[in-house]
């Protein structure tokens, strides 16, 4: 049995691509080490089919974490007993790649997004260029890589002429969920609560749609700043933030609303390039769905015709916008019964046999 050492920095609960890769390999004979970190000791209960390790780092967060963190995965690599790593986005390359030159082992690198380009790093060129060296100096010695979406593929093979396969954040079939019809007037939002996430939009349009609730679910740099949003528009009645919550959980939540949202502002390529795993959570569910009108998104809804793309600027057209989904009994259906189709080929079934590709090639 081959072993795999997978490698990412968050405290894996929540990681959904990541335990799917996990879970395909372990389903079919690869024996997986999956490495993280605790974040919070308290919320720490994980029940994976796999064995998980998770480092207990002084630093939480910067430049400090990140090196720490690197530290100590290198030498956890280096002694480990593995044939393959995997390492998932730039913050855990540099470890990866130094540990598997000097011991001669296969280097798989899964790139969730472009991660020189996220909206938290626009305003910090220095700490981006930093990435960016790392991202010059390593990736175009590699040579089995895979991202999330083709403009990413492209853009990686232009800058650097490395081939990435693309493996969408695609989940597995989901069951048993109701037909829209008989569903409560649930609105949902699942992922990270960070800047450009067209969050803050969607809050003040929520005061301008009747008869709803608005479930959040994710945890992040602003949702402070969203919680004194819903307070100054007296919308505690109408929005209930569920914070962190594991994947199966997550499904109840979504499985439930007639609406999902994905609202990416353009703030740069990260953004501009995402294809979020939360727009086909929603197709799985049958949950019809707004996104903004970035490329990757709008192709989605456009190709399958199951939501619509928001074009406008303002809350209140937001607003306009979703009332006009929610009160149509059509629209709903439309949409619904173009999502049961959707899922049939938008599923991780499908989409994991290039992951089996890629390693079974290597060993």
């Amino acid at each position: 049995m081959k072993k795999v050492i997978v490698s990412v920095t968050n405290d894996l609960v929540t990681d959904q691509r990541v335990q799917r890769v996990c879970k395909t390999l372990h389903d079919n004979s690869y024996n997986i080490v999956l490495i993280g970190r605790i974040i919070n000791s308290e919320k720490c209960s994980i029940n994976l089919p796999y064995k998980t390790k998770r480092f207990k780092l002084l630093f939480k967060k910067g430049f400090l974490f990140y090196a720490c963190f690197n530290i100590r995965l290198f030498f956890y690599l280096l002694f480990a007993k593995a044939d393959v790593f995997l390492s998932n986005d730039l913050d855990t390359l540099p470890a990866n790649y130094f540990a598997s030159r000097i011991r001669h082992k296969s280097l798989v690198y899964d790139s969730h997004e472009l991660f020189t380009e996220v909206p938290e790093l626009i305003n910090r060129p220095k700490i981006k260029n930093i990435w960016a060296r790392i991202e010059k100096k390593i990736i175009p010695q590699l040579k089995n890589c895979y991202t999330v979406s083709k403009p990413i593929a492209l853009y990686y093979k232009d800058l650097y002429n490395i081939d990435f396969a693309v493996i969408r954040n695609l989940p597995k079939k989901y069951t048993d969920y109701k037909n829209i019809a008989k569903r409560e007037r649930l609105l949902i939002y699942q992922g990270a609560l960070n800047i450009g996430r067209g969050l803050e939009s969607l809050i003040t349009a929520i005061q301008f749609v009747d008869n709803v609730k608005l479930i959040i679910a994710g945890q992040g740099d602003i949702e402070h700043s969203l919680y004194k949003l819903c307070k100054k528009y007296n919308l505690d009645n109408k929005i209930k933030f569920i914070g962190r919550v594991n994947p199966k959980e997550l499904q109840t939540y979504t499985k439930q609303a007639i609406l999902g949202f994905s609202l990416e502002e353009d703030m740069g390529l990260n953004y501009r390039y995402a294809l979020p795993n939360k727009i086909f959570d929603y197709i799985q569910a049958g949950v019809p769905i707004l996104v903004s009108a970035l490329p990757e998104m709008a192709k989605i809804v456009e190709t399958y015709k199951v939501g619509e793309t928001f074009t406008g600027k303002s809350s209140a057209e937001l607003a306009q916008q979703i009332n006009g989904i929610i009160n149509s009994t059509d629209k709903l259906n439309f949409y619904h019964n173009n999502s049961q189709k959707a899922s049939i080929e938008l599923n991780w079934e499908i989409e994991s046999e290039k992951i089996l590709d890629i390693f079974n090639r290597l060993v």
